[in-house]
């Protein structure tokens, strides 16, 4: 009986990997064939990815030059934003390619770096650094999935997500993009949202790709600079910033981007060593390697030695976002590729790699020229996913100071004033990267709760809620909630040599505290900002970072229907003069470590939960 177990098992194991290995050699076949039928010029075609608005209007390029990929970038939307505008788009450029001869379908990708963050209706999740306090793969995971099912509804079969960057500065306008400063919470949540993204749902055959972003050190750079460089040694680079990517490989990632900023003076989209040596060589990966948005423009003043440079380190993909009658476009990117190669300055071996990642990735996710799926738009904004979305507020919330546990609010309070400039302000609240590309103050989306309408929602019935932006008649309130923070922002804009909270801010606290009213303050902001003056104004300190959509997250919290269990994924500095500060620092003195987050003591009862 055992050896029968123990045969049983081996079957059991042997079955699936029989399945998985026969299915990836139908897919080489399948590439194989399709290679030996391509001419030089669709083969480069498939390097290709283009922006929608340099495409728009010479969409018969697309099945012309065999194109591989459509992008629409961080400010590319249709006029019409509603998920039924951004189908019909992606339905109308995978059409174009049933014209070509080998019908190879389009990968369509979009920054869902936080939600399907692009469209009109759609759930805006919290913003990564958010989902680091939470400290929940299993949220992440299922974050992932969400976003992916509505990326599918409209046509989409790509994110650039997850950020996997380490975030070493607090200076750096992208640290709301990195789960945190500690490369094991990177590791886990980066890969837990690469299997919820990528997750093949029942009735589903394909799925949305993912991509591990930005290849490599992008969050260790001196002074915490976009772009910039990061200065250190190998043994540093693989064990701060390479952890993310090897737990992104072993999760099944689809395809990597390459950071625009540099590992000792040398730019990654021309670093060999890293991207073919260490990344495909000794990692191992399988998948497509593209670049950033116009990223190799940046290597010199040369275009076609740009293009050599990046195509021998290793880039599979090409995202060039300019348009047909601009410099450095798609149709002189292909000319001087195919010069390259005709003059030997790229071997054709190189270029058969690259095209056979791009196709092998294509047959795995089986995507089709077809936009149909087994989503309809009803799950953009849908009310489950609005629900994973208010789960991950309450997790990501941390609790930073509560004197004589002032929060849980009281269930007699006659009167809670709420103001700030963030109270009432779904932009702030969302943060960038929220259907534009820096994001915006002001009623930016479609669907959402601010926090001033959630209080009012979860006050209770004999409880007065009353707002003013500025502090206005607070005087009397049993309470105040201020909500204060950044206004939003995204890469380039993002980085700040003052991280003090806003002259305004500052000044609507004093305000507050000398009418004496009992003060909380909510800060929303991408990052730990210096709120040493702003701690002493308020009896609570909470650090919201940038929630999304669901401000009813936030109020489950305050009025104690659930407790505070988030905690903090980066070190809290008591002045600019700490920053970097990160735990394992040889003097390791912040404002609030590394992990820190209060607990609050509830009465919790199931009947008034969401």
């Amino acid at each position: 009986m055992a050896l029968y177990r123990e045969a049983l098992c081996l079957v059991l194991i042997l079955v699936p990997y029989t399945v998985r290995l026969h299915a990836q050699n139908a897919i080489s076949l399948k590439v194989d064939s399709l290679l030996a039928l391509m001419t030089l010029e669709e083969k480069i075609g498939q390097m290709v990815q283009v922006d929608h608005l340099a495409i728009k209007g010479h969409e018969q390029d697309i099945p012309g030059m065999l194109l591989g990929s459509i992008l629409f970038g961080g400010s590319s939307d249709p006029e019409d934003n509603s998920p039924e505008q951004w189908l019909a788009l992606c339905k109308k450029y995978q059409e174009y390619t049933l014209r070509s001869k080998l019908k190879i379908p389009l990968l369509i990708g979009i920054d869902a770096v936080h939600g399907h963050n692009n469209v009109d209706g759609a759930v805006i999740f919290p913003h990564n650094i958010g989902l680091g306090a939470t400290r929940n793969p299993e949220l992440v995971q299922k974050i992932g999935k969400a976003t992916a099912e509505e990326m599918i509804a409209t046509g989409f079969n790509w994110a650039f997500a997850p950020c996997v960057a380490v975030a070493r500065n607090e200076k750096w306008g992208r640290t709301y993009e990195s789960y945190g400063e500690d490369p094991e919470i990177v590791k886990d949540l980066g890969a837990a949202f690469i299997q919820g993204l990528q997750e093949v749902a029942p009735g589903e055959k394909s799925f949305v790709a993912a991509c591990a972003k930005h290849f490599v050190g992008d969050g260790g750079t001196t002074n915490g600079k976009d772009r910039g460089n990061t200065e250190c040694d190998i043994e540093t680079l693989r064990k701060i910033h390479l952890p993310g990517y090897i737990a992104a490989i072993k999760a099944g990632v689809q395809t990597i981007m390459v950071s625009y900023s540099s590992w000792n003076d040398v730019k990654m989209h021309e670093n060999r060593y890293l991207i073919t040596d260490v990344l495909k060589g000794e990692l191992g990966f399988q998948g497509i390697v593209i670049s950033d948005w116009a990223a190799i423009d940046q290597l010199g003043e040369n275009y076609k030695d740009d293009i050599q440079k990046a195509i021998h380190a290793g880039l599979d993909m090409v995202m060039i976002p300019h348009g047909p009658m601009e410099k450095n476009n798609y149709i002189e990117f292909i000319e001087m590729l195919k010069q390259a190669v005709q003059q030997k300055s790229i071997s054709i071996d190189r270029l058969n790699d690259a095209v056979r990642r791009i196709l092998t990735v294509k047959y795995a996710m089986q995507i089709t020229s077809s936009s149909s799926s087994g989503y309809s738009l009803q799950s953009v904004g849908s009310d489950e996913h609005r629900k994973i979305a208010r789960e991950a507020v309450r997790q990501s919330l941390v609790l930073l100071k509560n004197e004589k546990q002032i929060v849980p609010l009281s269930k007699n309070l006659k009167r809670i004033h709420v103001t700030g400039k963030c109270a009432a302000d779904l932009g702030y609240q969302c943060g960038g990267w929220t259907i534009s590309w820096q994001g915006r103050s002001g009623q930016t989306i479609v669907g959402g709760t601010t926090l001033l309408q959630a209080i009012k929602t979860n006050a209770g019935t004999g409880t007065q809620v009353t707002y003013s932006r500025c502090g206005e008649n607070v005087e009397g309130a049993d309470v105040c909630i201020a909500v204060i923070g950044e206004e939003p922002y995204a890469e380039m804009k993002g980085d700040r040599e003052d991280l003090f909270i806003s002259k305004e801010d500052d000044e609507l606290l004093m305000k507050i505290d000398s009418a004496h009213v009992p003060l909380i303050t909510l800060l929303y902001s991408g990052r730990p900002m210096i709120i040493n003056e702003g701690l002493k104004h308020s009896k609570a300190f909470i650090a919201a970072w940038l929630p999304g959509s669901e401000g009813e997250g936030i109020a489950d919290l305050l009025f104690g229907k659930y407790p505070f269990s988030g905690t903090l994924p980066c070190s809290w500095p008591k002045s600019m003069e700490q920053i970097p500060i990160n735990k394992g620092d040889e003097i390791y003195e912040p404002l609030f470590p590394y992990g820190f987050g209060l607990r609050v003591e509830i009465q919790c009862d199931e009947k008034v939960h969401p």
